[in-house]
């Protein structure tokens, strides 16, 4: 999904930082569409660019409404965030990743509408809402921080918008072979195998290697690690020749 059409709208909020510090979370995310129902003058600048930091741009771009439908009037779909369930709360829920999903193919503009910081949205403004979307927490302290609750939204989005986006992959077996093989070939380059041995110090390392679910970077420098040590090795008994 284009992160430009993803709109975040704050309804009501009573705090200054807090309306900085979520711009800083929607920059975290690659987010930078910010709506919020109320009246610019009623907030103070210096407080929402001390927790804003470097995504002060954002609230200088952000557009100011009298009501949610007014927010959202040119989006496609609209997401109330609410803690609460309720016949007056669209019944289901969904889930951040579930509503993200729902919307990956969508073309226009996404809203996610986030209450006050005390009271969140009220049940008329769930109401004006398309959908609803819950964030969940533990049912003894269910109440996120506003900006919090914005960063998981957006970030949800951020991760959605690049699958293919990884942390830590471990390497297959068949990967692992190579760097038991380098290790193997670099040990007998310095003669540490005489006759016999080599099959039972490669099933050494491969269980080794195996237990530790190396990454791709990990074996490489395994590799690099080994073959230095024999190029040392060679050039060292070189120099006393």
């Amino acid at each position: 999904m284009d992160l430009s059409k993803l709109y975040v709208v704050l309804c009501r909020p009573e705090e200054s930082r807090n309306v900085g510090a979520a711009c800083r979370a929607m920059a975290n995310n690659g987010v930078s569409r910010l709506r919020i129902v109320g009246k610019r003058e009623d907030f103070d600048e210096e407080r929402v660019r001390i927790l804003a930091i470097h995504a002060a741009d954002i609230w200088e771009r952000a557009e100011f409404f009298d009501t949610i439908q007014e927010a959202t009037a040119d989006c496609i779909i609209s997401a109330g965030t609410t803690r609460r369930r309720g016949k007056k709360r669209k019944g289901k829920l969904f889930l951040p990743e579930e509503f993200c999903s729902f919307v990956k193919e969508s073309d226009g503009k996404i809203a996610v509408v986030f209450g006050n910081e005390r009271t969140g949205l009220t049940d008329e403004e769930v109401e004006s809402c398309s959908v609803a979307v819950t964030i969940p927490s533990d049912p003894n302290f269910m109440s996120l921080n506003l900006s919090h609750a914005v960063q998981i939204i957006c970030y949800h989005f951020f991760r959605a918008q690049d699958p293919n986006l990884k942390g830590y992959t471990k390497i297959d077996l068949d990967r692992l072979g190579k760097t038991v093989n380098c290790i193997a070939d670099n040990l007998q380059r310095v003669g540490f195998f005489k006759i016999a041995g080599r099959p039972d110090m490669e099933n050494f390392w491969r269980g080794i290697l195996a237990r530790a679910s190396l990454s791709e970077s990990e074996a490489k420098y395994i590799e690099k690690t080994f073959t230095k040590i024999a190029g040392l090795a060679s050039r060292n008994a070189g120099a006393k020749n």
